[in-house]
């Protein structure tokens, strides 16, 4: 949240220091308004992790509206903003008011940065919980974090159904006992990504989210979609950090999708079929969630467990993988309904799409540059009709 670029130099020990919590925070960091400088919020956001701390990073450029969707959705412990356009006040506001708007009230807002030190009083009147003007310690950030952690309750006090779906998932996901009455219904489609790190998995899926979005502007018996994205624990900390939503664009799509972060150790997709059940029964008519995108952490060459809760497997993949002899290994390939070659403008796009052909038979090939748009409306067509 705050400036912290004096930390950067200094060693922060990885220390799970939050084992004796109910569970693991869960912090939205984010910045609001037009400042385009992250460095700080990257610092807090590893001493976080570092920490044990579940930190869902949405990036730059966010408005007030956008953090508290994304708040929501998520079901996080807290907000950390991190301010340096100066106007913190303004939009200090709006983001208590958005809280307010979405059903979240509750949860607490931090903030942090260049904050003039006779604004901090205004700042605390509004509503924000704490500030961390420039020179707070990361340790001290970490302390406010985690004194934000409470006994989950199994209802929310919300009249906005995803309110309550994000608490669902996380009792569901921490293992508690969650509400009995939870209505669960499988999506018409359950599509599954995976692929190796730095394959554009999050990407595709955001932009397919967009996609979707668009589409049922002009068609709402569509439904909607929701993604569940799936990022590695720290194996010293149980840490985490959350950077999918970083590829959507929710200043944009607003509230049409709904996009859970959630982290793992391995394979352990526990409590998955059920989670999956609980988005679909979330809401009913045109606002349910027909299609839904789970996105893998994607590891290795051996991570096929995600094909047993899926319906559509699509295995991404980019050019200078391997030579063919990587195609006939078992594994990864072997589960792909459909095969996506991303990164399609990158050098060796026609050797990989030629050894895929080898392996695919009757598997669909769908050439993409997901950063650009190209080929998803083909990767959407082809994923809606398998």
């Amino acid at each position: 949240m705050a400036h912290q670029l004096d930390a950067a130099t200094s060693a922060f020990e990885k220390l799970d220091r939050c084992a004796d919590l109910d569970h693991r925070p869960r912090v939205l960091l984010g910045k609001m308004g037009l400042d385009g400088h992250d460095r700080g919020v990257k610092v807090i956001a590893r001493a976080l992790r570092d920490s044990g701390v579940h930190v869902i990073y949405s990036g730059l450029w966010q408005t007030p509206a956008s953090l508290a969707i994304s708040a929501r959705d998520e079901d996080v412990d807290v907000i950390a903003a991190s301010m340096m356009s100066n106007s913190h006040l303004v939009l200090g506001k709006r983001l208590v008011d958005s809280m307010n708007e979405v059903g979240r009230p509750d949860i607490p807002v931090l903030m942090g940065g260049i904050l003039p030190q006779e604004d901090i009083v205004k700042l605390l009147d509004m509503g924000i919980r704490e500030c961390f003007p420039t020179g707070t310690g990361l340790i001290d950030i970490v302390n406010a974090v985690k004194a934000t952690v409470h006994p989950q309750s199994q209802l929310i006090e919300s009249a906005h159904p995803s309110a309550q779906l994000a608490r669902d998932i996380s009792l569901m996901h921490n293992e508690k006992a969650m509400r009995p009455d939870a209505t669960k219904r499988r999506p018409n489609r359950v599509i599954g990504f995976t692929g190796s790190p730095g394959a554009g998995k999050s990407t595709l899926v955001a932009q397919l989210a967009r996609e979707h979005f668009v589409r049922a502007q002009e068609d709402p018996s569509m439904g909607r979609c929701a993604v569940l994205a799936f990022d590695p624990k720290s194996p010293i900390t149980s840490g985490a950090l959350l950077g999918d939503r970083l590829r959507v664009d929710f200043n944009n799509i607003g509230e049409h999708v709904y996009y859970h972060s959630l982290a793992i150790r391995g394979e352990d997709y526990h409590g998955l079929n059920d989670i999956i059940e609980l988005i679909g029964g979330s809401c009913t008519g045109n606002d349910r969630y027909d299609t839904l995108y789970v996105e893998t952490v994607g590891a290795g060459q051996n991570e096929t467990m995600i094909r047993d809760f899926v319906d559509t497997t699509a295995v991404v993949l980019t050019p200078g993988m391997g030579d063919s002899v990587q195609m006939d290994k078992a594994g990864i390939l072997e589960i792909a309904d459909i095969f996506v070659c991303n990164k399609a403008d990158y050098p060796g796009e026609d050797d990989l799409v030629r050894d895929l052909r080898d392996i695919a038979g009757s598997t669909p090939i769908v050439e993409t540059v997901a950063t650009h748009a190209k080929g998803i409306p083909e990767l959407f067509d082809t994923l809606m009709g398998s």
